[in-house]
């Protein structure tokens, strides 16, 4: 059994929280907290689904399954590190601060537009897409890699869009809008994200 220490704690949502692997400093351990269960068995369900689609791993975090913890079943994912070797950071993390925004302003930008890319590319589908749940993979001021690390996979009832790149692509501009109308309505005050990331990601 894998012993989860409070201080390898690297993320906290509403549901689970988020471990460094103790065995294996390039992993994490996510394991639910609070009623998290059916988002977690959904989120599984829908990596092993991308795993035999053979899609490319660049901006997900591969899944390695699960492990007994000393805090119950834990999904073992890629833990995203900076090229420095520190733990990413979210996108939340750089808007909240127009300054680091600022600094790190292109990079932001055209990983964002690669993320978008990227979904639509692969027919990948999110429940929602929000700053918290993507991680910046920073590689310099100008460079870096938009990683989604939550929120992974389709709740309809009849998952159609997930098997059709057609209506995938219907669900997913939806999502993306709502990305976009959500920076807009969280981060009035960042104005380089207003003026410089904002404005371009619908393009």
């Amino acid at each position: 059994m894998i012993e989860l220490k409070p201080e390898a704690m690297i993320g906290k949502g509403l549901h689970r929280e988020c471990y460094i692997h103790p065995e294996n400093p390039n992993r994490c351990i996510k394991v639910v907290v609070l009623r998290g269960e059916e988002e977690t068995r959904r989120e599984q369900a829908y990596y092993k689904f991308l795993q035999k689609r053979q899609i490319s791993w660049e901006m997900l975090p591969q899944f390695y399954g699960v492990e007994p913890t000393s805090m119950g079943p834990g999904a073992v994912f890629d833990l995203v590190r900076d090229t420095d070797g520190n733990v990413g950071k979210t996108f939340e993390h750089y808007f909240e601060s127009s300054e680091l925004t600022t600094q790190n302003l292109q990079g932001l930008l055209e990983s964002l537009r690669a993320l978008k890319k990227y979904l639509f590319h692969y027919n990948i589908i999110t429940m929602s897409i929000k700053p918290k749940n993507i991680i910046y993979q920073r590689q310099d001021d100008k460079t870096g890699t938009a990683v989604i690390i939550d929120n992974i996979g389709n709740s309809d009832a009849i998952p159609i869009g997930s098997y059709s790149r057609y209506f995938g692509k219907i669900k997913m501009v939806r999502k993306w809008d709502k990305f976009v109308a959500l920076l807009k309505k969280d981060y009035p005050d960042n104005h380089p994200l207003q003026a410089q990331i904002v404005a371009k990601l619908s393009d």
